[in-house]
C-alpha cells in the first residue's frame, strides 16, 4: 500500500515540475522574454501550485539565440522515512522572433 501511495506522490510531483518548466519556457521564449522571465514564471508556478507536493525546488534557465531550456528540480514528498526522491524535469521552447521571408 505504501508503495502505491509513494508512486502517486512521485508522479504528482513530477507532473508539477514539468508544468513549471513549461511555464518558464513559454515566458522566456516569448518575443521580448528573458531568462529572468522564465525563472520568475517557473518559480511563481511552483510557489502557487506545488508548495506542498514538491519541496526544495530550483528553476534554472539556459538560452541561445534560437531556443530556451528550463530545468526544474526538487524533491517529492515521501511516506518512506529517510527517503526523498529527487525530481528533475526539463522543457525546451523555440524563441519567438521576427524573420524576413
Amino acid at each position: 500500500m505504501f508503495l502505491g501511495i509513494q508512486a502517486a506522490l512521485y508522479y504528482h510531483a513530477r507532473t508539477l515540475a514539468i508544468a513549471a518548466a513549461q511555464e518558464g519556457a513559454r515566458a522566456a521564449a516569448a518575443e521580448h522574454g528573458t531568462p529572468t522571465d522564465g525563472t520568475t514564471a517557473a518559480t511563481t508556478f511552483l510557489t502557487t501550485s506545488a508548495r506542498d507536493a514538491l519541496t526544495g525546488t530550483n528553476a534554472s534557465v539556459s538560452a541561445t539565440a534560437t531556443q530556451v531550456t528550463v530545468t526544474v528540480t526538487g524533491f517529492s514528498l515521501s511516506v518512506i522515512p529517510g527517503w526523498s526522491p529527487k525530481i528533475t524535469q526539463t522543457a525546451t521552447a523555440p524563441v519567438e522572433r521576427l524573420t524576413a521571408p
